[in-house]
């Protein structure tokens, strides 16, 4: 039982990390319409930074400084390539977004080579114990933290006239324009945020269950996109259960991949796309999408 708990408790502690990042695909597809694939190679540019500046500055100012850097290149990708397209066209757009991280996965791999780069976690290799139950630490400080930003994303979009202007552009650009508000400036804002989410969740996969930073950090966002489209592509809450869902689910499987040995190996990396399939099969629209949102 206690096996049981202690995989439980670390597919929840994962779910909430592929929630953060999954969330980030929702902020963008609601803000621009565009199906973000470059979301991978801007976890790993965040993360790229943290691990490049943690010795000359220490963890904490790096990781600030990379979350900034993957805010600011979020935006970058939104004002120089997308802001044109994807309105007129998703499907291009999203097309787009395979080039742009087969370029920034390219150029980063080129800059990392075959090293592993420490992120430079305070918390290292630490576990946590509480009642026979033992968590790597670094998988703790995440849960605790993506539970602090989705309480400042709730109240982001629920208090605030920022979150209220992204709100009603996402719903009804052309009727938000009217009142004023500027979908360009919500749509970078929805960018900047999505980069940022991107990069705290990469800090965290590079910390476990990755020993470090390396090109292969970008492929781990990619386990987000089943939550991301189980939770409905353009649903907040959605996206955060799902990634629970799919973090519970994968760890289950990795942790009774023995007792399952009939199904074949690497079962953890196949399941959460299960899933998503027999889910999508009874509601297409996914678990909380709306049943009018564009798919492409």
């Amino acid at each position: 039982m206690t096996y049981f708990l202690t995989q439980m408790a670390n597919g929840l502690s994962y779910g909430l990390i592929l929630g953060l990042i999954a969330v980030g695909f929702v902020i963008v597809f609601t803000s621009t319409g565009v199906l973000n694939f470059a979301h991978g190679s801007v976890l790993l540019s965040g993360a790229y930074i943290v691990a490049t500046l943690h010795d000359p500055i220490g963890f904490w100012a790096a990781a600030a400084v990379g979350i900034l850097g993957a805010a600011v290149l979020g935006v970058l990708i939104n004002a120089v390539l997308v802001r044109n397209l994807a309105e007129a066209n998703p499907g291009t757009a999203a097309i787009l977004m395979l080039g742009v991280d087969i370029l920034l996965l390219t150029e980063l791999t080129r800059r990392i080579g075959n090293q592993v780069l420490r992120i430079g976690a305070p918390w290292g290799a630490d576990v946590v114990s509480v009642g026979g139950i033992t968590l790597p630490t670094g998988r703790v400080v995440a849960a605790g933290l993506a539970i602090v930003v989705f309480g400042l994303l709730w109240f982001l979009f629920a208090r605030t006239g920022a979150g209220v202007a992204m709100r009603a552009a996402a719903a009804d650009s052309d009727t938000a324009e009217l009142m004023g508000i500027r979908p360009s400036r919500t749509g970078a804002a929805g960018w900047a945020l999505a980069g940022a989410l991107a990069a705290v969740g990469g800090i965290f996969l590079a910390s476990f269950p990755t020993p470090g930073v390396a090109p292969s950090l970008a492929l781990s966002s990619f386990a987000a996109i089943p939550a991301w489209v189980l939770g409905g592509f353009d649903s907040v809450v959605g996206a955060i259960i799902s990634g629970l869902i799919i973090g519970v689910v994968t760890a289950l499987a990795v942790g009774y991949e023995a007792e399952l040995h009939f199904l074949g190996r690497g079962l953890g990396e196949v399941v959460p796309y299960a899933v998503m399939i027999l889910v999508l099969l009874v509601r297409p629209s996914g678990l909380f999408g709306r049943k009018e949102a564009v798919r492409v």
